[in-house]
């Protein structure tokens, strides 16, 4: 039994990762096999894998260079003392921004000089006099500026209500906020506000009878471009990109099921519903219930966009029709 964890995460390597995806496909979808080596790391059918990720080089150069800020400079991080560069890439989520931090806008935007207030209290024009009765009143033709046309009174807008702000940070990154507001952040006070990188953890798709000293996931690789900047998963565009085969260490550690299990009683029949990479579980659950010779029967849903371009683990998916192991087969493509 080992005791690795997501504080104290082994060590991996990558030892494959390919496109499950037919040609032409729109998506990205890959098989990621880690070696467990002499970790003493052992799963079951239905456990996930924890994943420490790294945030994207090019979105901790964006933020260095956004803020000014010297990339050697010595900082206090959770982790321990290290230069900024490291604790950026390493410790904290930078590759989206929180409520923390939009929040603490308003004290920088007030702090900084950029909101101004002004009161009409008399106008006269074209030889008409107007006085102001009430708050808020404007003479005629005169309209209010709008919470976007004042930096001060659009973050008071977003912060006000809750679903204002997740609307605003579906969109948005730190390095996006801070060139819309043009707020400037110690190093010390930015960490302060940032949460601490966080692992994933996916549903491991095979079995460790079946393929012992190694765990597989099935992942679908997240990409996108939003404000002219690209912007993806930061774990899977981490392990599809960043992560080199047999060379990169990454840290890995398992999070066990209790409830998401096969049952003990291996004459009972399944039926498993496994769209898209939903399958990697049953992948699992297929290969073990195969290693061990379950009698009862294996009833898979499967579905994607396109048989041509999604049909995942096509070749061991027939292999268990062919030889009975897979009871049924039901697709669904969009």
């Amino acid at each position: 039994m080992s005791n690795w964890s997501a504080k104290n995460p082994y060590n991996s390597k990558i030892t494959e990762s390919y496109v499950l995806n037919g040609e032409g496909s729109r998506k990205e979808t890959r098989h990621i096999v880690f070696a467990l080596g002499d970790s003493g790391l052992d799963y079951k059918v239905g456990d996930a894998l924890g994943v420490l990720p790294e945030n994207p080089p090019h979105i901790v150069e964006e933020l260095l260079e956004v803020q000014g800020w010297d990339r050697e400079q010595t900082v206090e991080s959770h982790k321990g003392e290290k230069d900024l560069y490291s604790a950026l890439k390493k410790d904290y989520e930078v590759h989206m921004a929180n409520k923390k931090f939009v929040q603490s806008l308003t004290d920088k935007i007030v702090s900084s000089g950029m909101s101004i207030s002004m009161n009409i209290v008399k106008r006269s024009r074209d030889n008409m006099d107007w006085s102001s009765t009430a708050e808020g009143d404007l003479p005629p033709g005169l309209n209010s500026s709008l919470p976007s046309d004042d930096p001060a009174s659009k973050v008071k807008a977003i912060v006000a209500d809750a679903k204002a702000i997740e609307d605003y940070l579906w969109t948005r990154d730190y390095v996006d906020i801070m060139r819309e507001f043009n707020v400037k952040y110690t190093p010390e006070e930015f960490l302060e506000l940032a949460d601490r990188l966080k692992p994933r953890l996916y549903s491991i798709a095979s079995s460790h009878d079946a393929h012992p000293g190694f765990v597989e996931l099935t992942v679908g690789i997240v990409r996108f471009n939003y404000h002219d900047r690209q912007r993806g998963g930061l774990c899977t565009q981490y392990m599809a990109d960043e992560v080199v085969v047999n060379e990169t260490d990454v840290g890995v550690f398992m999070s066990p099921t209790k409830s998401f299990i096969l049952p003990e009683d291996e004459n009972t029949d399944i039926i498993m519903v496994g769209p898209g990479t939903g399958i990697a579980p049953f992948r699992a659950f297929m290969e073990q219930r195969v290693h061990d010779k379950s009698p009862g029967r294996n009833w898979l849903f499967f579905g994607d966009q396109s048989e041509k371009t999604e049909y995942y683990y096509k070749d061991e998916i027939e292999g268990w029709l062919d030889s009975g192991n897979l009871y049924r087969f039901t697709t669904a493509w969009s």
